[in-house]
C-alpha cells in the first residue's frame, strides 16, 4: 500500500510505502523523517542522518523519558532521495493519522513524519508484565507512520457491547475512545497450578480499535 505526499494544513506528509512486507521505503523531497536509530538499511540520493534528541516530543517529553529510563533512540533523515528502513526482519504496516491519537509500544514504532507529535502515556501493569516498561509512546496529529510486528499486524474492533481482552505480550497499540484495565484470572484452577497459562489479560472497553501481533514477546 502506497501513501502519496500531500498537504494537510501547514504540514507536508512524507511518502511512506512498503517496498516488501519487511522493508519500508520513504521518499524525501527536501524533507525530513524520524526513525528508530539503526533502522536505516539503505538509501539513495543526498540524505543526511543525525541523532534526534527530542524525537518530536519537545523538551519536557524527552526529559520525562530520561528520568523514567524509558529511552527511545530516534534519528532524523533529511534531504532528497529514498531511504529504506527495516528492523529485525519484522513485518511493517504503514498507517495514516488524520488528527487522531495512537498509543503504541515504543518497540513497535519504526518511523514517522516530523509533522506528528510523540509523547508518553503510563502503561502500568501491562508494560511491567510484558517487559516493555511502564510507559507507552503516543503519536498524534496528521501524518504517516510505520509500525513493526511479529507477523501481520491484526486490528480488532472494540465497542461498548464488545470489550476486548488481550495478552499483554501480543499487544501493539490502540486508538479511539478506549479505556484500559488489568484483569487477573484467579480461580481455583490457578491456585492449584492448573491454569491455562493466561493468568492475566489487558481489558479494553469503549469505542476504537486495538492492534495486536500473532506472536508473544
Amino acid at each position: 500500500m502506497a501513501l502519496c505526499p500531500g498537504i494537510l494544513g501547514e504540514s507536508r506528509v512524507t511518502s511512506f510505502r512498503t517496498n516488501t512486507d519487511r522493508l519500508l521505503e520513504v521518499r524525501l523531497q527536501d524533507e525530513k523523517v524520524l526513525a528508530i536509530a539503526g533502522a536505516m538499511v539503505a538509501y539513495t540520493g543526498a540524505i543526511k542522518f543525525e541523532k534526534s534528541l527530542l524525537g518530536g516530543e519537545g523538551l519536557f517529553g524527552a526529559l520525562k523519558r530520561k528520568v523514567t529510563n524509558e529511552g527511545m533512540q530516534v534519528m532524523q533523515a533529511a534531504g532528497t532521495g529514498t531511504v529504506f528502513f527495516a528492523q529485525n526482519a519484522a513485518e511493517i504496516t504503514v498507517m495514516a493519522l488524520a488528527g487522531e491519537k495512537l498509543t503504541i509500544e515504543s518497540s513497535s514504532l519504526l518511523a514517522y513524519d516530523t509533522s506528528l507529535k510523540t509523547g508518553t502515556s503510563f502503561a502500568g501493569l501491562r508494560g511491567a508484565s510484558s517487559g516493555q516498561g511502564l510507559f507507552s509512546t503516543t503519536v498524534e496529529g496528521h501524518g504517516n507512520l510505520a509500525v513493526i510486528s511479529r507477523g501481520n499486524l491484526i486490528m480488532l474492533e472494540v465497542t461498548p457491547a464488545h470489550p476486548l481482552c488481550v495478552d499483554p505480550d501480543a499487544f501493539v497499540g490502540f486508538k479511539g475512545d478506549i479505556r484500559q484495565e488489568f484483569v487477573f484470572d484467579v480461580n481455583w484452577r490457578t491456585m492449584i497450578g492448573q491454569s491455562s497459562g493466561e493468568s492475566y489479560q489487558h481489558k479494553f472497553t469503549g469505542q476504537g480499535v486495538v492492534f495486536i501481533q500473532p506472536a508473544e514477546r
